[in-house]
């Protein structure tokens, strides 16, 4: 009776991978390709190696006969997929579990740029100057049918700079959305699991979200850079700087969340406090502030002195 449930609970999560799979060819590709992962990681889970292949191969063969590139999406999503799954098996800590997951993401994002570039001649810079192009097209065409001034656009000096500031943050943006695609199928599927009745560890709680005191040289080293590639022709040096101190924010903003949930803790607040709070921190980037005080100062410490 056990194995029988087992096997319609594998059906079934095979089922939903084809179902996103097919979904693809809909509006909804966006979302349903980020959610690619999760029943990879699950068969993954609940199977052993020859089952695991015995159920995906066939929705590889659907998503082929759609489509070649269906199956290359597939495929792409399936790699992080079975790393995180193995970490699950061997009862790792869920953040070396999306640590994993991350790193194999940006792993595949930086291999298929660098297949592009080298291979089929694809060029990033031209790629992005068609995107500001197509973006700016319905306001050109709005501001010549109506009669406006060419001044209300920016000139090809400011789409330019736009250009090349958007290259140089490719780096920061890799990397944040490694990591949200791992938290997300993280949070999606460690209750699937555990439901199924597998043991799979979750992150510490917020409350507890507590980086090294050394983050903080990491951003005065930021922010000196910065200060240098203010004036300077160097690409390398005007990358480093548009992405190591925003990288840095965010691990500040996480320690600001962390912060607010601990403040909850120890005043008795509604939990449904540090939630509302952790939306401003993560929408005004100046608020990651609290997180740099909270890893300089022992904020936290002074939160739970004992008045006199």
């Amino acid at each position: 009776m056990k194995l029988l449930k087992s096997s319609w609970k594998s059906l079934a999560w095979t089922g939903i991978y084809i179902i996103l799979i097919l979904s693809l060819l809909t509006n909804l590709s966006l979302i349903t390709a980020l959610l690619l992962i999760v029943p990879v990681i699950v068969l993954f889970n609940i199977l052993d190696t020859k089952g695991f292949m015995i159920h995906v191969i066939p929705v590889w063969i659907v998503a082929f006969l759609i489509h070649p590139i269906y199956l290359l999406m597939a495929l792409y999503f399936a790699v992080p997929a079975i790393f995180m799954g193995r970490c699950y098996k061997r009862r790792a800590t869920a953040l070396r579990t999306i640590v994993v997951g991350a790193a194999t993401i940006l792993v595949e994002m930086l291999l298929l740029l660098f297949i592009g570039t080298v291979l089929f001649q694809f060029d990033l810079s031209q790629y992005m100057q068609d995107i500001v192009n197509i973006t700016m097209k319905p306001l050109q065409d709005m501001v010549a049918s109506n009669g406006l001034s060419t001044d209300l656009l920016p000139s090809t000096e400011d789409m330019s700079l736009l250009v090349d500031m958007t290259i140089q943050r490719i780096p920061y943006a890799l990397i944040v959305s490694s990591f949200l695609m791992a938290i997300i199928s993280h949070v999606i599927v460690r209750p699937i699991l555990s439901g199924m009745g597998y043991s799979v560890p979750k992150l510490i709680p917020a409350r507890e979200w507590r980086f090294p005191r050394s983050l903080i040289w990491y951003y005065l080293i930021g922010v000196v850079i910065d200060m240098i590639a203010y004036n300077s022709d160097s690409g390398y040096l005007n990358m480093i700087s548009a992405n190591l101190v925003p990288i840095l924010n965010v691990f500040f903003a996480i320690q600001a969340i962390g912060f607010f949930f601990y403040l909850a803790y120890i005043r008795k607040w509604h939990s449904i406090i540090p939630f509302l709070i952790a939306i401003p921190v993560l929408l005004f980037p100046p608020m990651a502030i609290i997180g740099i005080l909270d890893i300089a100062f022992p904020l936290r410490q002074l939160m739970t002195k004992p008045k006199r």
